[in-house]
């Protein structure tokens, strides 16, 4: 059997590409040759970052996109095909966390933040993906959480947001197989981005305890942007053939000290 290869030019959306993970992922798909649509509330950082890949030889623009708001996802998502052509890799990365217990959080801000990081991405995938399956090739691209291996209290409705995510791609990774389409997921560790940036420092300190606690953070090892963002294009632009379904990407510890005893 033999599968078609990719074209060089494939025409790329990235949400939540103001900063961090989605910033980093849509400079690494423009050094690369593709032309990258950037989405986040924050369009004038994501200006600034399309700006940066066109300074750079690539091929960049920034949209406004409220994953709240589905007018704007649907809105976002004409204007990507028409600025850049049919999307051929969609990088669904765009997300917010609510600090609250699952009884302790505001109805609304819960529901809210479900729509965030979970129904949106639903619907910018039932937007874009259906000309993917048309034309009988794409990638799909859903950043998750490593949150799905262990349980966090104070971030129920992330958690919540993201298990829903997880199983989004799951299913769809189903529905699609044999369409040409690749669906991946990448579950990131803790990741020095700016999420969580707008939170309490006492709430902070005390949220970082409970995930050391939990075994979600050991010692101060984290991830950078740039190393998500290089995994994200590794899925992404895979060899036909090749299909990276799930990812976990958890940062490496530094190296022992000669004669250190194991943990």
């Amino acid at each position: 059997m033999t599968f078609e290869a990719h074209p060089e030019r494939r025409p790329a959306v990235v949400t939540g590409a103001s900063s961090g993970i989605g910033a980093a992922t849509a400079r690494l798909l423009g050094a690369a040759g593709h032309p990258v649509v950037l989405g986040a509330r924050r369009v004038e950082r994501c200006a600034e970052e399309a700006a940066a890949i066109r300074h750079a030889g690539g091929q960049a623009i920034a949209l406004h996109l409220d994953l709240s708001d589905p007018a704007s996802v649907a809105a976002f998502a004409d204007a990507a095909v028409a600025a850049q052509g049919e999307i051929d890799i969609l990088v669904s990365n765009a997300g917010d966390v609510v600090p609250g217990t699952t009884l302790g959080t505001d109805p609304d801000a819960f529901a809210q933040d479900v729509t965030v990081n979970f129904l949106a991405p639903q619907r910018l995938c039932a937007a874009l993906v259906p000309a993917m399956v048309e034309r009988g090739r794409g990638d799909v691209v859903l950043v998750s959480s490593s949150i799905m291996r262990v349980a966090v209290p104070g971030m129920a409705a992330y958690a919540t947001a993201k298990a829903g995510l997880d199983r989004l791609g799951h299913v769809m990774r189903m529905e699609l197989e044999g369409t040409g389409v690749r669906v991946s997921t990448v579950r990131p560790g803790p990741t020095l981005t700016g999420m969580g940036g707008d939170w309490e420092p006492e709430l902070v300190s005390s949220s970082i305890a409970t995930w050391v606690e939990r075994g979600l953070i050991h010692g101060q090892h984290y991830l950078t942007p740039e190393d998500v963002a290089s995994v994200i294009l590794t899925v992404a632009t895979a060899p036909k053939g090749v299909h990276l379904p799930l990812v976990e990407v958890e940062p490496e510890a530094p190296p022992r000290a000669k004669g250190a005893e194991s943990p």
